[in-house]
């Protein structure tokens, strides 16, 4: 990836990849990292330099497999910072980056899926173990401390009751294909509005699929709550009202409190992997996003 007149090129994948993950990152949702909120052990920084690290990696996903690929990131993650930024926006954009080029996504997809094996399922139950996701608990079945003795779909099967991610994974990335990208790509001038195109998708994400994560932390009425808040916030007209601003603003806070344990990182990784998506596709536009509060994008490091 290069830096050419403040434009960024997206015509190789591991671009795709790059710049899905900061114009995630970049938005300000509510409950999560951006430029203007960082958690005690996580920064907007962090988010940058993660993607710059796994664009690459994720783009020979169709070379090296996807489990190997989850592995190799959570791996180059891990070795700068020990935190997990990036688990579950890797876990949804591998099977979506194994997909041949010459390929859209719907036909691709289903024959990548149908493919990952027992190696991908211990790759990747390597991967969660390192990366170490808040809330994870144990299972009865499959629980990632042992080793796989399925596929990496099956086990996928197994946990898509409970974890969003891996419901998609079961049913041909519904929430990422059927729902979320076709939010983006309804949006006015994506190039010129894209945290809002970004913010809203979130919401609408967030008020149709309970965010998983928040569930596993805090429980499913938890879950449900900051659902119905998300809806209000849509409901009351944000961002044009100030009925709906200040929803806005009160979910944020509510998400935020008790240290960040009801942030919605699993509806973040969604709307990460529908931004791939829609690059990869080519049916979104490309934003000019050079430099963004201070932070220089190709490098993630403070100007």
């Amino acid at each position: 990836m290069s830096r050419t007149d403040h434009n960024v090129d997206v015509q190789s994948l591991a671009d795709c990849v790059w710049l899905a993950c900061v114009l995630e990152a970049s938005a300000r949702k509510p409950g999560n990292v951006h430029p203007g909120a960082s958690f005690a052990d996580l920064t907007y920084g962090d988010f940058l330099a993660s993607a710059r690290l796994i664009a690459p990696i994720l783009a020979r996903a169709a070379q090296v497999g996807v489990g190997p690929t989850v592995l190799s990131t959570v791996e180059a993650t891990h070795a700068r910072a020990p935190r997990n930024s990036n688990l579950g926006i890797v876990l949804l954009i591998a099977p979506l980056a194994a997909v041949p080029r010459d390929e859209s996504l719907v036909d691709g997809l289903p024959r990548v899926l149908n493919g990952l094996s027992l190696s991908d399922a211990d790759a990747v139950y390597q991967a969660i173990r390192l990366a170490a996701p808040g809330g994870m608990g144990q299972v009865e079945s499959q629980d990632v401390m042992q080793s796989p003795i399925v596929t990496l779909i099956e086990s996928m099967r197994l946990a898509a009751d409970r974890d969003t991610i891996a419901a998609q994974y079961t049913n041909g990335f519904p929430a990422v294909l059927g729902f979320g990208l076709p939010v983006l790509e309804r949006a006015t001038d994506f190039a010129d509005n894209w945290e809002r195109a970004i913010v809203e998708l979130h919401l609408r994400l967030m008020a149709e699929i309970p965010d998983t994560l928040i569930a596993r932390k805090c429980g499913r009425e938890t879950a449900q709550s900051a659902a119905d808040q998300a809806a209000a916030v849509l409901d009351d007209g944000w961002p044009e009202t100030d009925a709906g601003r200040r929803k806005f603003a009160g979910l944020d806070q509510w998400l935020r409190a008790d240290g960040n344990r009801r942030n919605p990182g699993t509806t973040a990784d969604v709307v990460a992997a529908c931004l791939f998506a829609g690059f990869r596709e080519g049916t979104l536009a490309v934003p000019d996003l050079s430099r963004l509060d201070g932070f220089d994008l190709f490098h993630g490091q403070p100007l």
